[in-house]
């Protein structure tokens, strides 16, 4: 039984994206994009479509010889990276290794039912793989750069990023389970500050969950969206939509690109986490007024909150400048030596 048939409904298909398409049509709806066949003229596709093999020998044509990470998990994991069940540790570990020899390792246990889950993470192309860049151009983007994974059969956890993200299928199939940000509550997410690799992820894995645990998870799936690629195919997941990464065959390999348009001058997980130390335990009806304050001056739910005033009289609640920055930042620099 097909994902689809088990639980959401598939990501919508598009065929024969261009720029303008994906700027006019898909973006705007902000919802998950499968973009079929867009990058099927890459040759590390054509190389992927022949044999593990085949893309193995490309990629290490390509190797400089840099010192990698190669995420490295026992067959009891079932592929599945993720906490120790007692929440003190990892189940996994971060070996060190050249680029080619985790591709022999991968390709070795290719055959192996009972082998290491193993991937390497995130490698940026134009440092470790720079020949490769011209080979792997988005035609969607411009100067983003791409990074490539590189693993056998595993499960990447629920997690979101604070980036668009386009995932580029070169070699194997992937499956990806993605949810709305608005499902937060129903996705059960562990801890900010010891997570697996970054951002926080979802209690929760997606093969046998435990409802009794976790029931609000039934109401996530019923609003999941589920796509399998090719390779050759691409996905779009928009900001912040939370994805589960499954990837298929004994040998894969994926290119991807993260981006923001936003102009960003200070982390929005830092605004967070100082919420929850400045507000999150006061009084509800002091809550309740900061609740207010936040939806009128941060997210404009009334429009713009200092219309009344002339531009040069907004102060640090204007429109933000180098200048206006540097002095919040300054501000709460003094504000969190006191």
């Amino acid at each position: 039984m097909s994902a689809q048939q088990q639980y959401g409904q598939p990501v919508r298909e598009w065929h024969n994206v261009d720029p303008g398409k994906f700027r006019n049509e898909i973006r705007p709806l902000n919802q998950p994009a499968i973009l079929r066949g867009l990058v099927a003229d890459w040759p590390i596709v054509a190389q992927g479509r022949t044999s593990p093999e085949a893309v193995g020998a490309y990629l290490r044509g390509f190797d400089q010889g840099r010192t990698i990470a190669l995420m490295w998990a026992a067959a009891a994991a079932g592929g599945h990276f993720f906490y120790r069940d007692d929440m003190r540790g990892l189940n996994f570990e971060r070996r060190k290794s050249g680029i080619g020899a985790a591709i022999d390792e991968l390709l070795a246990h290719q055959h192996d039912a009972a082998a290491p889950a193993m991937f390497v993470e995130s490698m940026p192309i134009p440092e470790y793989l720079p020949q490769l860049l011209p080979q792997v151009r988005l035609p969607l983007l411009n100067n983003v750069v791409p990074r490539i994974w590189i693993g056998n059969s595993i499960v990447v956890q629920t997690h979101f990023d604070l980036s668009s993200n386009f995932a580029c299928v070169a070699a194997g199939r992937r499956r990806f389970t993605l949810f709305p940000p608005e499902q937060l509550p129903n996705l059960y997410v562990g801890p900010f500050d010891f997570t697996l690799s970054g951002p926080p992820v979802s209690m929760v894995p997606l093969r046998n969950p435990d409802f009794q645990r976790f029931p609000r998870f039934r109401d996530a799936l019923a609003a999941a969206q589920v796509a399998e690629l090719l390779p050759g195919d691409a996905l779009y997941i928009p900001y912040a939509w939370w994805h589960n990464v499954e990837s298929l065959e004994r040998f894969n390999v994926l290119v991807n690109y993260w981006w923001n348009d936003a102009t960003v001058t200070a982390s929005p997980f830092d605004s967070l986490l100082h919420g929850v130390l400045a507000l999150r335990d006061l009084p509800p009806e002091q809550r309740a007024v900061w609740r207010g304050l936040f939806d009128h001056y941060v997210f404009k739910v009334n429009g713009e909150p200092m219309a009344h005033l002339a531009p040069e009289h907004r102060g640090l609640l204007g429109t933000l400048t180098s200048e206006s920055v540097q002095r919040i930042r300054a501000a709460l620099r003094n504000a969190f030596s006191r």
